[in-house]
């Protein structure tokens, strides 16, 4: 493909240029259809109104390019005295001389190998040979100059049919690439050409009006400055900054030059520079990412890649039409299968989902980043919403990759040390309902949750996660393993009664395993009411347990705690009155149901 790109510029050139045109000038084209107008008095009437108004372009930036050649031998005076001031200045400080010696005694040691030779006698300047070409011929000057000429003459021609006969069959191009294509997919085909066209006209539209207003500005800037010429230099900034990076650079030279030339001082230099360069990074910066946003789809590596890759295969054009291409072909990438790589490559779309973004940084005991990321997430989301669709999605990449024997155990114990780095980092962020949160905490009273990691270090990693809501919902809960779990007792040592056990899975198919976990639980602490939570999963048959309620999600499992916890604290006074009634001798009957 790219030596057919680089082979076939003579022809490829031209017909990009000319669909560029051609996407510029379909919207007037439109336009004048709708009105009445019939197709071909409208492709003629645009192309007509284009090549009048590139063509007065051309002939205004000529005309006061002569101008301005006949008036700089009255400025030649001023840069000759500025290049000498320079050249006395570095001279008088020594500093070329010094390095000037520096270098010859160099170039001595090394020609004689260290030995110093004695100075052999003076020979005889050479005699100067000067080879001295003919003066050209009327014939060869006039072929020197007509043939660019006419070279340009012949591509413009090339261009300006190619941009006729592409607004005057559109609809049968269109077609017969549908039909080349996307044959057996022409709704995915017709969406990619509707995607693309409709990036390119805005990016051409608001490139044009952005270059516009900055080259405007940078007019009035240079008349106030008092720089000659200031239109033609207006003129230039609208013109060369289609070409990125390089186009700023391009219509500053010229004016700071001619501002070197005319001031006597440096200060109109001084103020062009700066004129450039704030207004560029004004624009640059500022208005071109708030017009254009996400709607380029261009990172900004590939921006640079791409007018590298461009200009070296077609030369000065290729830079100026790189974006254009790199764009469509972004779309391409977006909506071929095939050509995935491409969206990845050049796309500004992030390569990795939030949760695999998260899953690295946790690998790399990276929990700064990580919560520098979370940050970001958490300005349009809730904390607990975080937790569930980035935070255990990530945890359940690892434990997929632990089950397959990618993960070993000491990794996984990083990832948990992460997790708990990241809840730290995550601290002073607090959830949406905290009336709720108040409500639960004076509902319940004094009641503790112990929360389990069923099965290894990133389940402890999910629980611990929810162990972090719960505090958040004003809800005393702790982290406990398996072992630890079936061994506890009813009450823990700060004295809280444990009424509520969460059993915390990351794996859907440990439900025979939480359902004798669960069992033990219960025998040592019969008073907690219990929830299993196979977090990060959708699976609706697990909703519903042996003698326990099963939740997918932390929100959920919140949720599940805190009407347990709830429904304890209701039901607190009548245990206290049955104890009262047992210890008072009452003999209980029980009653049926």
């Amino acid at each position: 493909m790219v030596a057919a790109l680089y082979f076939g510029r003579p022809v490829l050139l031209p017909l990009a240029v000319g669909m560029l045109f051609a996407f510029a000038l379909a919207p007037l084209v439109g336009r004048l259809r709708r009105i009445g107008v019939g197709r071909i008095p409208s492709v003629l009437f645009a192309a007509v109104l284009a090549i009048a108004v590139t063509g007065a372009i051309g002939v205004y930036i000529t005309a006061r390019t002569i101008e301005l050649a006949g008036e700089l031998p009255r400025y030649q005076t001023n840069l000759i005295e500025k290049i000498r001031s320079i050249r006395g200045s570095a001279m008088n400080g020594g500093a070329v001389e010094r390095a000037s010696a520096l270098l010859k005694t160099l170039h001595e040691q090394l020609v004689s190998g260290g030995n110093v030779r004695p100075q052999a006698a003076k020979s005889p300047d050479p005699l100067q040979v000067q080879i001295q070409q003919p003066d050209p011929q009327p014939i060869e000057l006039a072929a020197a100059v007509v043939r660019p000429l006419f070279e340009f003459a012949l591509a413009s021609g090339i261009v300006i049919i190619f941009v006729i006969f592409i607004l005057l069959y559109k609809e049968d191009i269109r077609d017969r690439f549908i039909r080349l294509a996307g044959g057996t997919d022409i709704q995915k085909t017709t969406l990619l050409l509707d995607e693309g066209a409709e990036r390119l006209g805005y990016y051409l539209l608001t490139q044009t009006a952005i270059n516009a207003v900055f080259g405007c500005l940078i007019g009035a800037g240079l008349w106030v400055i008092g720089i000659p010429n200031p239109t033609l230099w207006g003129l230039a900034v609208v013109i060369l900054r289609f070409i990125p990076y390089a186009g700023i650079p391009l219509a500053a030279l010229l004016p700071v030059l001619l501002a070197l030339s005319v001031d006597p001082g440096w200060s109109m230099a001084i103020w062009t520079v700066a004129l450039f360069t704030v207004g560029e990074l004004f624009f640059g910066q500022a208005v071109e990412p708030w017009l254009f946003g996400r709607r380029m789809g261009l990172s900004p590596v590939a921006i640079v890649v791409a007018a590298t890759f461009w200009t070296w295969l077609w030369g000065p054009i290729g830079l100026l039409l790189s974006t254009p291409l790199t764009m469509c072909l972004v779309v391409l990438g977006r909506h071929v299968e095939h050509l995935q790589f491409l969206d990845v490559l050049l796309g500004d779309r992030a390569p990795l989902l939030a949760e695999e973004s998260l899953y690295i940084r946790l690998l790399g005991d990276d929990a700064d980043q990580a919560a520098a990321e979370a940050e970001a997430y958490l300005k349009e989301n809730t904390i607990c919403r975080y937790y569930d669709d980035v935070v255990l999605k990530a945890l359940a990449i690892g434990d997929a990759d632990s089950r397959r024997g990618a993960l070993d155990h000491d990794r996984a114990l990083k990832i948990r040390d992460s997790t708990v780095a990241l809840i730290q980092n995550l601290s002073e962020v607090q959830p949406d309902e905290s009336a709720r949160a108040e409500t639960v905490r004076n509902e319940t009273g004094e009641a503790s949750v112990l929360c389990i990691g069923g099965r290894g270090p990133l389940d402890e990693a999910a629980a611990l996660l929810l162990v972090s809501l719960l505090e958040k919902a004003n809800v005393s809960a702790r982290l406990a393993s398996a072992r630890e779990a079936s061994e506890a007792a009813p009450h823990e040592n700060d004295g809280k009664a444990v009424r509520a056990v969460c059993v915390c899975y990351l794996d859907p198919t440990n439900a025979a395993r939480a359902s004798f976990l669960m069992r033990r639980i219960k025998r040592r602490i019969p008073g907690a009411a219990p929830v299993v939570a196979f977090l990060g999963t959708d699976v609706a048959s697990l909703l519903g347990g042996d003698g326990y309620r099963v939740v997918t999600t932390l929100d959920s499992a919140v949720q599940a705690i805190a009407a347990a916890l709830v429904e304890d604290a209701a039901m607190v006074p009548q245990r206290e009155k049955m104890s009262r009634d047992v210890g008072a001798g009452i003999r209980l009957q029980p009653v049926p149901g």
